[in-house]
């Protein structure tokens, strides 16, 4: 470790977090002191996988007007029917605004329930089961900025999205980084809620020794058969950015967009093994 790294530790164990204000500037601080615990290096301005994401994340690169518009899950559906159409959209049930709507609103009885300004929140409803409505309504309040200063989503206003669930209410998670406006790597994602699991491949879909999480699914998984439309969706939505990750789902033969993610893992994402990063990086931004 750097006598810089040892320096910058110790100076920022002394600052409490609600010291740290929320600007541009705080949420530097906070991001760099995250990114010290987690990686346990600074942030260089090389071209390497977790540093490009700090970048975009501290800069003003995160709140460009076309990052904001497609990190809420309503509006996105407009950016990705604009450039490679509709038919690629999850369709849409409802969106509610507010706590009225939430009230009178009938959900159907199998639906996807999450709420557009956040990540990582939803609700599968099968069979007419029960809802909490509580939970729900408190989205309302959820600002997901406050928690990892990701300030794409600072502005975000509250709304809930019900949508069908499709194929089959757990389908394979195909996230594509693309650098430059090409897709570079992808990510598929096992079981996400019960034991979730990653693997890594390249476009040509061969299979990476080494993954971003700690568990990876036993080698085997089948090339989808539609995996150049995957690339070419992937390629057409990333063009309006520079290091981004395009977020698909797909039986084989339907493909639909889950949404763009852009700066994955709040730039904390830790490769297994932690060498990796440098060849994922190599793959991405050299290849």
């Amino acid at each position: 470790m750097s006598i810089k790294y040892e320096i910058a530790s110790v100076i920022f164990k002394l600052i409490p977090n609600d010291l740290i204000p929320r600007n541009k500037w705080g949420d530097k601080i906070w991001s760099l002191r995250k990114f010290l615990r987690v990686h346990k290096r600074l942030p260089s301005n090389k071209l390497i996988f977790n540093d490009v994401l700090f970048k975009i994340k501290n800069s003003d690169e995160i709140t460009d007007p076309l990052r904001i518009f497609t990190t809420d899950k309503e509006f996105v559906k407009l950016f990705v029917k604009s450039i490679v159409g509709d038919k690629y959209n999850v369709p849409t049930i409802a969106v509610l605004r507010n706590i009225t709507e939430i009230d009178t609103f009938i959900f159907p009885e199998t639906c996807c329930i999450k709420p557009t300004q956040g990540c990582g929140k939803v609700i599968f409803r099968k069979d007419n089961e029960e809802l909490d409505v509580a939970q729900i309504k408190d989205w309302f309040k959820l600002n997901y900025y406050k928690p990892g200063r990701e300030r794409n989503y600072k502005n975000l206003k509250p709304k809930i999205i019900v949508e069908p669930i499709i194929f089959g209410g757990d389908p394979l998670d195909y996230k594509i980084f693309c650098f430059n406006g090409k897709p570079k790597m992808i990510q598929v994602d096992f079981d996400r809620f019960s034991s979730h699991s990653r693997n890594l491949y390249d476009i040509h879909w061969n299979e990476l020794p080494f993954s971003t999480k700690s568990q990876k699914k036993p080698s085997g998984l089948t090339k989808p058969e539609n995996l150049n439309e995957l690339l070419e969706i992937a390629q057409k939505l990333s063009e309006y950015f520079t290091f981004v990750r395009i977020d698909l789902y797909t039986n084989s033969k339907e493909i639909m967009v889950g949404e763009i993610t852009h700066c994955a893992e709040n730039a904390l994402g830790t490769f297994y093994p932690s060498s990796a990063e440098i060849d994922a990086s190599k793959l991405i931004f050299e290849s």
